[in-house]
């Protein structure tokens, strides 16, 4: 063979090479390493005992040492810092008057899911236009959640990518795995190492098995492939997480935040050898995404726990400073405050709702 030949035949091989591995990728930028973010954006020690502390009380909460509710509650997503750390310098606010009967952590979340396409979250998108700055995203996410714990926040926050926990779950009291990866082992995985309770919400269609089964599965040690904190692909080997929990969430339009829906979850829980425990969103299939039904089944909860309910250690609510929701548009056309992904209950009616979740624990312990 001429040299020729050989050097034109090695070159069609590093082609068909290239064609195989990236024939669909764009462009590769370098993703900051979880050490070089978290060294720019340190949580510090009094930031560390908060998050420390805060995870205690959500598992004695879970453990029903302690006899109050969690709620976690916030925007749907977040996708303006600014209207977010208003909002949650209202409810530390609110949560210091309510921390007797309830402990309220602000809903955080910078994840998306999509059923097909859209916006897909604060990390994955800051600059809502598609542009996919995740190391900005990174960023912005990180510097949130410190300006939360600042006002004395717990935060929880749903984990999605299963890289994304390196750079934010050390500010993070309780986290979840939301309905439509709970089924997925990566995030079974993923959620038996992480350093927080966790809650597998119950599949779209309203599976609640594949929740119970997530939290087996979560409590279980396991090895998966991941990356350290230099970013270095590595074997992650963890002990299992003992907080996990199942999330009720409905499903297909049908709720199951009802004494029926909540009765056979904790009948799955009990034949599963499972602690008989769940939260209940109030949001999702549970209210048809509609603010003023969001209110109707935070209120049949609360009654459920009036009436003595101790497995219902928490709630979920999805609330903003706006109520409803408003489609992504030109950034200076949105409304301050109102949800670009979910409608939202606005801040006053959360203000009565959590008063309501807060009279239904005293009338629990009866007083």
């Amino acid at each position: 063979m001429e040299d020729g030949e050989g050097k034109m035949m090695i070159g069609m091989q590093g082609e068909t090479r290239d064609r195989v591995r990236d024939q669909r990728i764009e462009r590769i930028e370098e993703l900051v390493s979880p050490a070089k973010l978290l060294e720019e954006l340190p949580l510090g020690e009094e930031r560390g005992k908060a998050v420390v502390c805060g995870r205690g009380e959500v598992g004695n909460v879970l453990d029903g040492t302690d006899d109050r509710v969690l709620v976690v509650v916030g925007p749907c997503s977040v996708h303006d810092p600014a209207a977010a750390l208003d909002y949650a310098g209202r409810l530390a606010e609110l949560s210091r008057d309510l921390s007797r009967d309830l402990l309220i952590a602000m809903r955080v979340y910078f994840e998306k899911p999509r059923t097909t396409t859209g916006w897909k979250g604060l990390i994955n998108d800051p600059h809502l236009d598609d542009s996919g700055d995740v190391n900005t995203g990174l960023r912005m996410a990180r510097q949130l959640l410190l300006e939360v714990l600042d006002l004395g926040l717990a935060v929880g926050t749903e984990f999605l990518d299963p890289i994304t926990p390196q750079y934010i779950a050390d500010a993070v009291a309780w986290g979840a795995i939301g309905a439509r990866t709970t089924e997925s082992q990566t995030h079974r995985q993923l959620g038996s190492g992480l350093s927080m309770p966790v809650g597998f919400k119950n599949r779209t269609d309203g599976d609640v098995q594949v929740a119970v089964d997530a939290v087996r599965a979560a409590a279980a040690p396991h090895a998966f492939a991941g990356i350290d904190d230099n970013g270095a692909p590595a074997i992650l080997y963890t002990t299992g997480n003992p907080d996990g929990h199942v999330i009720l969430r409905g499903g297909r339009g049908a709720p199951n935040h009802d004494a029926d829906g909540i009765g056979e979850a904790l009948a799955r829980l009990r034949g599963a050898g499972l602690p008989e425990r769940l939260v209940v969103d109030a949001s999702h299939d549970n209210s048809g995404k509609d603010p003023a039904r969001q209110m109707l089944a935070a209120g049949q909860i609360a009654d459920q726990v009036a009436d003595g309910n101790a497995a219902i250690v928490g709630v979920m609510l999805e609330s903003f400073l706006v109520e409803g929701r408003q489609d992504l548009g030109q950034r200076s056309d949105l409304v301050y405050g109102q949800s670009i992904t979910d409608a939202c209950l606005d801040w006053d009616t959360t203000v009565s709702v959590l008063g309501q979740l807060g009279d239904a624990v005293r009338a629990r312990r009866g007083e």
